[in-house]
């Protein structure tokens, strides 16, 4: 991406929020090629891999009576320090704009880097929780610096590794907006196989602590945990014996007649897997060379690739405009007339169903492993089309609203 900043005035500096010492040098990056963590993640008395880890770098420094500036520190940004909570915020994709949402941010909402992937219609099941449409409408893809000028937002709840690395831009693209209209405040986490991201990973539970000190909001964030640890300890208490599970296979296709299959492998630590490693689910891939789907590899297998895997369930990510129903009426209806993919087990048996967002905050993964839990084990938690809730939805939308 071109230095197109003479197309702009530049406008003055925000007075509420900057980055501290962060824009001095190379320190905008800060842990790019250092700072790494293990990927191992913590468990719980069952031994299931979960997301809520604890941190120790997330708290916001105090501010004083006489200074209301606060820091928070966020690979790969650096410590970024704030003057008051931003107001207007620009999410790229679906699990930082829902981790705004649970903090009871949504009227902040001033457009989206992928709008097509932000799933809102969880929020109908909670009541009083609505996140408003126009600005998901009029800016449904903000990815060049053009529209960061124009949405003039308080923060943008990007990775700007990202932007360099998917879109292009050149570091001084990021320094330049960062400095002209607000600081980036995200890291990309929903997977953990492109190489170029060789600074730390955070949890969900990590990252969204992260973005609830920059908002000020840590209330909430206590009592989403606080939710979060108890339905996850409910559930696990009713898991079947490893030996008993089903081996699962999660991919991606996003028509309605697929042919050949992209492979996530659930072994990556990134957050879009959480659901599957919360229910200790078994990878139909382990022990095969077939590696997860990143930047850089795009393989495929084909439904003789998946015969000779054979898994137990199917899981189809790129379907989440479909209802259940429409789902197996379209996907699994294609894959029973199809002349291989009609002989593999989980097709025999309708075990195939939608995979699950690509990115997911902490409503949506609420919802995400409910569906999970009766996709894999309904002889434990009911049908997946049944109307069995395992959570508590007004006590979710309690928190959202303040009520905590």
């Amino acid at each position: 991406m071109g230095d197109d900043s003479s197309d702009h005035e530049t406008p003055t500096r925000r007075d509420y929020v900057k980055y501290g010492g962060a824009i001095v040098g190379s320190g905008l990056f800060a842990g790019c090629t250092g700072e790494g963590d293990s990927g191992a993640m913590p468990t719980t008395d069952s031994g299931t891999a979960t997301d809520s880890a604890p941190t120790t770098d997330t708290e916001a420094t105090e501010p004083t009576a006489a200074d209301s500036s606060y820091s928070v520190e966020m690979a790969p940004v650096g410590e970024v320090t704030f003057e008051s909570p931003p107001e207007r915020w620009v999410a790229y994709d679906g699990g930082y704009a829902d981790m705004a949402v649970a903090l009871g941010r949504a009227d902040g909402l001033a457009g989206s880097g992928y709008a097509k992937r932000y799933y809102r219609s969880i929020y109908d099941e909670l009541p009083g929780v609505d996140v408003p449409e126009d600005p998901l409408e009029t800016f449904p893809e903000v990815r060049t610096k053009e529209a960061f000028y124009e949405i003039d937002a308080d923060v943008h709840l990007y990775d700007p590794q990202m932007l360099v690395n998917w879109f292009d831009w050149d570091r001084s693209d990021v320094e330049e907006i960062s400095e002209n209209v607000a600081p980036f405040f995200a890291n990309l986490i929903f997977r953990r196989s492109d190489d170029w991201h060789t600074y730390r990973y955070y949890t969900l539970y990590e990252a969204f602590e992260k973005v609830a000190a920059m908002f000020q909001t840590q209330d909430r964030y206590e009592a989403f945990s606080a939710l979060h640890d108890e339905f996850i300890a409910s559930i696990q208490a009713e898991l079947p014996s490893e030996e008993e599970r089903p081996r699962v296979l999660l991919t991606y296709e996003g028509t309605d007649e697929p042919s050949t299959f992209s492979p996530y492998r659930l072994k990556d630590k990134g957050t879009s897997k959480k659901q599957w490693r919360d229910l200790g689910v078994k990878d139909a891939l382990a022990g095969t060379d077939i590696e997860n789907l990143s930047t850089t590899n795009r393989g495929e297998l084909d439904y003789e690739n998946l015969l000779e895997v054979d898994p137990d369930v199917i899981l189809i990510r790129g379907q989440e405009r479909k209802s259940a129903e429409e789902f197996r009426d379209v996907v699994l209806g294609y894959m029973q007339d199809h002349p291989v993919g009609s002989e593999l087990t989980a097709v025999e048996n309708e075990r195939v169903y939608r995979g699950g967002y690509l990115n997911q905050g902490p409503i949506q993964n609420l919802f995400l492993t409910e569906r999970a839990a009766k996709q894999i084990y309904p002889e434990v938690f009911g049908r997946v089309t049944g109307d069995e809730e395992l959570f508590d939805r007004q006590r979710v939308a309690d928190i959202v609203n303040g009520s905590i």
